[in-house]
């Protein structure tokens, strides 16, 4: 089989289209994993997941921490919240409505059907290329050049064309998962009103479509409310009890990004509410000042008590401090309020780690791998787990483990896949054979092998994507 050389016009198409799915996940620029949001995530969205006909052990939705408001969706149905979009959406049925959306192009599978879009738009590319170099050959240049280019319009357009019939498609998709489950439509309407009003502060053009990638604002909200206006559930408002938590982890998000003095104003002390607690317990806590982080946390404490994620922030907080034995109640309680939550019970974990490593009191380390190991059987992709668990072994000269342990961690973080292979190797040599952790082993090194070798063929020193 001979290589396709693929000429730089359809090259620069290529790209083109790819930047419009791509785009978004490039500018990511880190997950932010918080218990409490996770568990919001996973409640507002498996109704959602259901009407679409989707299986919400299969769908995964992240935060990412970006102050763009931005959401996509990608390939293995990954729904991906730019934690701008949070920060900006007032109402819970905003996020509801965006996530509708985007689980409009998951159950849609926008993803896999790229090719749709980008095959006739390439082979629109590829005959005017054609046409344009016949012409050329017969010297006749202008008119050659002139084909090429308008062969490059009408292909962009193509696919231009492709992606906003997609985009309407899944507003009309997510419209009817949200009357499906009785969720009120507005905030998807007023949502896209606020996109509006920021184009018109961006001066961009409202009366054509033609050169964008999704529908005009305007002609989206129209479709959009013929649709869910119709539904019972428009104009109900939002659910108490999804408002009420949304608007705490909002505000824990606010006090998490923000610099201290601009959450304080929005959440001055004059303020009593629980998300203005949460808020300022972060700004406080940034600010170095965990006496007054924790008094805001009890406070909200004596309206919730036991909410395993207040706990799970005052635990933060004193162990932050290098305050390790205080934490250890809170976090314990938050880990068994929570059902064993594995972000929380790492949280703890770290903990009894710094609380063994100050005593020397071998008893914590124990407690510390089993509630680490117990937290990593639920969710394994936590390196700050991993890494918890380095700790331990090396303190116990346990070398095998301590090896497979950086294995796992190094699958998850490092550029590089020759420092896994290296450790799952000592790993799977001084394991005992047949085990649990032993086939583990051998599992990284296979991994590893193989993205060390795709690493090589493709010449470059990193992590193939």
């Amino acid at each position: 089989m001979s290589w396709l050389r693929i000429p730089p016009a359809v090259l620069a198409l290529l790209l083109l289209i790819a930047g419009q799915i791509l785009a978004p996940a490039a500018r990511a620029q880190s997950l932010l994993r918080d218990a409490e949001t996770e568990k919001f995530f996973r409640d507002i969205g498996d109704p959602l997941m259901a009407a679409a006909g989707l299986d919400p052990r299969a769908v995964t939705i992240s935060l990412v921490g970006s102050s763009e408001i931005n959401a996509f969706a990608t390939l293995g149905q990954n729904v991906y919240v730019y934690s701008g979009l949070i920060v900006a959406a007032d109402d819970v049925l905003e996020v509801q409505g965006v996530l509708a959306h985007e689980l409009g192009h998951v159950a849609g599978g926008h993803a896999v059907r790229f090719n749709e879009g980008a095959a006739p738009a390439t082979n629109i590319t590829l005959l005017s290329l054609v046409v344009g170099a016949a012409l050329l050959a017969a010297g006749a240049g202008d008119a050659g050049m002139a084909a090429m280019m308008a062969g490059q319009q009408a292909a962009q357009g193509k696919y231009l064309a492709f992606s906003r019939e997609q985009e309407s498609r899944t507003d009309q998709a997510g419209a009817r998962f949200l009357a499906a489950t009785n969720t009120d439509g507005t905030g998807m309407v007023t949502f896209f009103k606020e996109l509006q009003g920021q184009e018109y502060r961006l001066a961009i053009p409202q009366d054509n479509s033609y050169n964008r990638t999704h529908p005009l604002s305007g002609e989206r909200i129209a479709a959009l409310q013929n649709v869910l206006e119709k539904s019972p559930a428009w104009g109900k408002g939002a659910d108490p009890g999804l408002q009420a938590r949304y608007q705490r982890l909002r505000a824990k998000l606010i006090g998490y990004v923000s610099e201290p003095a601009d959450t304080l104003k929005a959440y001055p002390m004059s303020n009593q509410s629980q998300p203005a607690h949460v808020a300022r317990a972060y700004a406080f806590h940034k600010q170095a000042l965990p006496d007054k982080a924790i008094a805001e946390l009890d406070a909200a404490l004596k309206v919730q008590p036991h909410d395993p994620y207040l706990l799970e922030m005052r635990g933060q907080v004193l162990l932050e401090s290098g305050r390790v034995d205080e934490a250890l109640p809170s976090l314990r309680e938050a880990v068994a309020k929570s059902n064993g939550e594995p972000l929380i019970a790492g949280m703890l974990g770290h903990a009894l780690v710094q609380s063994a490593e100050a005593s020397g009191d071998k008893a914590r380390f124990d407690e510390a791998e089993k509630v680490l190991r117990a937290a990593l059987a639920r969710d394994d992709e936590n390196p700050f787990a991993w890494l918890q668990l380095e700790t331990i072994y090396e303190r116990r000269g346990d070398t095998p483990r301590l090896a497979l342990a950086t294995a796992e961690r190094l699958t998850l973080t490092d550029g590089d896949p020759r420092a896994a292979l290296n450790a799952a190797t000592i790993a799977a040599e001084g394991l005992p054979q047949g085990t649990t952790d032993w086939v583990r082993a051998q599992d990284i090194v296979q991994l590893s092998r193989n993205r060390a070798e795709d690493m090589k063929k493709d010449g470059r020193r990193g992590r193939p994507g």
